[in-house]
């Protein structure tokens, strides 16, 4: 179990490290928004994994604020994208 557990914390990490260099290199705000996105997507998945291995639900309200977070991060993102591509036309 415990290898196994260091081996889901590496991928994580890794996946993490990836998102954050995207998120700071990414040449458009669409790449932003997505690396953020998966980035709040890992963040909800070891939680998720957290309360499975320990076996309780106390951060079902963390993970319900950052699905939310994230869906309203993501429709401002399309909103202002899609407004800066009417007035550019």
């Amino acid at each position: 179990m415990n290898v196994l557990l260091m081996i889901i914390i590496a991928v994580f990490s890794i996946a993490a490290v990836l998102a954050v260099i995207r998120i700071i290199r990414g040449p458009s705000i669409l790449d932003r928004a997505v690396a953020s996105d998966v980035l709040l997507t890992e963040v909800m998945c070891v939680l998720g994994a957290e309360m499975a291995i320990n076996g309780h639900t106390r951060s079902i309200p963390v993970l319900l604020i950052i699905a939310a977070v994230g869906v309203f991060g993501s429709i401002s993102v399309a909103r202002y994208v899609a407004r800066r591509d009417n007035t550019t036309s």
